[in-house]
């Protein structure tokens, strides 16, 4: 069946999600791949007629074909970058892309963030084989006399991804691994110049990252309509999870009868970690109280509908989030707002929790006659004192926000 007949960019989100259970994964079994775990290549893709897939996620809703299989659809071996498969026809230079990930897993990089390293990378080589016919960028940085005509080539692809980008951040994280990729090539030897030192400029310096702010934090809480929803705006906004450990929380992670509960993560993007529980516990225990009457449940927290999944994706996550803002009628810039920006909320909130301490501490500073309270905060407080005063100050950040809405009535939902 050719790409036509799929009308793809009549699809939704969810309806593509569907088509993937529905009829690819049903072919890939047919061949011997587990449809649950194995990511098609792009070759796969067109060569049993699904190529227009790439274009309807990447142009209707922002993701990598990588990124629609892991994330939407729930595909990979739980985090492995080995796990996924390069959008380009070009063997030779495959091959250097994967000594390249050798070498960087050789450093202290978590595999969350070489998968993303890896999906960055290969959009940008997919852009540049469909304007220059190939990915071979390695032969075509040999020599230093073409080195005019290379730095055009890759300017038209930051051409096409800065049509695609939305925020700065984004672009800086593009460029820059880009250009980590040309540089390991030439201090390996396979290259004579760097094309990417070159580029036209992108305003890469200033940080594009809206946040939440509290009211809306409030009125999201007021929008929930069950305990499950309740979880979701406190994971992401009190305790400033990303939205895939959010969807993977399991019993397992909380730890409710320390004295100062807490999560904690074997696996988080910059290694093993714990998560303070400092509001919104009592939410955290009916959820678990309320799974535990679920005959079989298995303890995730988040539990899939689908018996071939134990829990649900981030983009899952993300979308019910959406709903709930869609509910409270909040807005970030005109649109609803992602799981990120309530994550960002978090980290607001913290810096404000740290500045209210470092204020408390002023008086003190003084008097050991010292201008920068900051000194006593780090030399003369222990490390317990610390916590204990950031933990205070975020609870009463956390409160302010999820127990008053955007009119400043007092919330009962949370």
């Amino acid at each position: 069946m050719s790409d036509q007949t799929y009308n793809w960019s009549r699809k939704s989100f969810d309806e593509l999600v569907d088509f993937y259970e529905r009829e690819i994964a049903r072919e890939r079994q047919l061949e011997g791949y587990d449809p649950n775990k194995d990511i098609p290549s792009y070759q796969w893709l067109v060569e049993h007629g699904y190529s227009g897939l790439q274009y309807a996620v990447r142009e209707h809703h922002k993701m990598t074909l990588s990124e629609f299989f892991e994330q939407a659809v729930g595909l990979g071996d739980g985090g492995s970058a080995d796990s996924l498969s390069w959008p380009i026809d070009n063997e030779q230079m495959i091959e250097y892309l994967e000594q390249y990930f050798r070498s960087q897993q050789r450093g202290s990089a978590a595999e969350s963030t070489l998968q993303s390293k890896r999906s960055r990378l290969g959009q940008f080589l997919r852009h540049y084989e469909d304007l220059h016919g190939t990915a071979a960028i390695v032969s075509r940085i040999t020599d230093v006399a073409d080195q005019p005509e290379e730095i055009q080539r890759v300017t038209a692809v930051f051409d096409v991804l800065d049509k695609e980008l939305e925020s700065n951040d984004s672009k800086r994280r593009y460029r820059s691994d880009i250009d980590d990729l040309y540089s390991w090539l030439v201090d390996r030897g396979y290259g004579a110049f760097n094309p990417v030192r070159y580029d036209h400029e992108w305003d890469v310096s200033k940080r594009d990252n809206p946040a939440l702010a509290p009211v809306q934090v409030g009125s999201l809480a007021v929008a929930t309509e069950n305990t499950e929803e309740q979880l979701i705006v406190l994971g992401l906004c009190a305790w400033g999870l990303r939205r895939s450990e959010l969807a993977n929380l399991h019993v397992e992670n909380v730890n409710l009868q320390a004295e100062s509960p807490y999560l904690s993560f074997d696996t988080r993007k910059n290694g093993p970690g714990t998560v303070a529980l400092i509001y919104g516990q009592d939410i955290l225990e009916d959820r678990i109280a309320q799974l535990s009457d679920r005959q079989g449940w298995d303890g995730y927290l988040f539990p899939s509908p689908d018996a071939r999944r134990d829990h649900v994706t981030g983009e899952t996550l993300n979308r019910r989030f959406k709903s709930i803002a869609a509910r409270a009628d909040a807005h970030v810039r005109g649109e609803l707002p992602t799981s990120k920006m309530g994550r960002r909320f978090w980290y607001s909130a913290y810096a404000d929790a740290v500045e209210t301490v470092i204020e408390r501490l002023q008086s003190v500073a003084h008097e050991q006659g010292s201008s920068d309270p900051m000194v006593v905060f780090r030399n003369y407080l222990s490390e317990e004192k610390r916590r204990e005063y950031l933990r205070e100050a975020m609870r009463d950040r956390l409160a302010e926000a999820f127990d008053h809405d955007a009119e400043g009535e007092t919330n009962s939902g949370l």
